[in-house]
């Protein structure tokens, strides 16, 4: 399938998955042209075109010609000027060449806009229970500390080496975090785990956490007994990165009970053991992983094409479908 079509399937898949409602996304995009039919011809040259029908600023093209064929995919979690040489590499030493670099995390533009897709978060505060006011403020105060933290970084510096060596390259994010934050409160309300040793054993059952198992990085309870009682599960796995300490408090006023997500800070536990919350880490790179399966499973099911992939820098590709 072209690049262009691979791209838009993704977005597409990411939407399907987002846990808000679809009106939701809806509202979002046309804000955003909205936004567009303001600008001034020279506000116009600098706007990102993407935000128009893709509501995730973390997942993008990078480089390449949209109307390029990709069949054959280098993938993994962190793509960067190591693992685009060695792409190149074995394009000259294979005649199956690779027609495209995936990466799960963000780079080059992507990267420097990460901050902006930290908003899906407070949409699924406010869904818990959370008060509306004090999630966008709390979130605004967070946002604006990660959009200074990324601001002095070499965004492009991956970028410009594909580019250099003209190889095409695109990174999806949030559209794949979307996939595993949807599949596994999905799953959890389907099996209805009633003890944390449950959620685990849930957690434990799907291969990629198998994979880390094996590997030394289980699934692991942070706060609480494994015979503690998991009441209401909230899935922390999408919306860029961490979002703010002091949510974890009102959380658990709006009825949470246990946290499952990829990776927790250590100010963060300690905020979610003060609120008396139980805590389950899945794993960053297994949770990663899952969500990039399912994303690249609904994009082979939706194209009718099966892609050939393979994986580096923690992604192994395992089939849901």
């Amino acid at each position: 399938m072209k690049l262009k079509d691979f791209y838009q399937k993704a977005v597409a898949a990411g939407i399907k998955n987002d846990l808000r409602p679809p009106q939701e996304i809806t509202s979002l995009l046309e804000t955003e042209k909205e936004k567009y039919n303001k600008l001034s011809d020279e506000e116009k040259e600098v706007f990102d075109l993407d935000v128009l029908f893709n509501p995730y600023a973390d997942s993008r093209i990078l480089f390449g010609d949209p109307e390029v064929e990709v069949n054959r995919l280098l993938a993994g979690i962190d793509m960067e000027v190591s693992e685009v040489l060695l792409a190149y590499v074995l394009n000259k030493e294979r005649s199956e060449k690779f027609d495209l670099i995936l990466a799960h995390h963000p780079e080059g533009r992507a990267l420097a806009q990460l901050y902006q897709v930290m908003g899906l978060q407070v949409d699924l505060y406010i869904q818990a229970g959370v008060t509306p006011s004090l999630a966008e403020q709390l979130m605004e105060k967070r946002r604006g500390e990660v959009e200074r933290r990324f601001l002095p970084l070499n965004h492009h510096r991956t970028v410009d080496v594909a580019c250099l060596l003209n190889l095409p390259m695109i990174c999806l994010h949030t559209v794949a975090d979307n996939c595993v934050a949807k599949y596994l409160t999905d799953l959890f309300k389907e099996k209805n785990p009633v003890r944390l040793k449950d959620v685990l054993a849930i957690l434990r059952e799907i291969p990629e956490y198998k994979k880390s198992s094996r590997q030394a990085v289980p699934p692991r309870l942070l706060n609480g007994s494994e015979d503690s009682r998991a009441g209401k599960i909230y899935v922390d796995m999408t919306g860029g990165t961490e979002g703010p300490k002091d949510i974890f408090s009102q959380q658990v006023l709006a009825g949470v009970s246990t946290l499952v997500g990829m990776h927790f800070s250590e100010e963060a536990l300690e905020k979610c053991k003060s609120a008396k919350l139980n805590v389950i880490v899945a794993g960053h790179m297994a949770s990663d992983t899952l969500g990039l399966n399912l994303l690249l499973d609904q994009i082979e099911k939706e194209a009718d094409e099966k892609l050939e992939v393979t994986g580096i820098s923690g992604f192994e590709r395992i089939k849901h479908l």
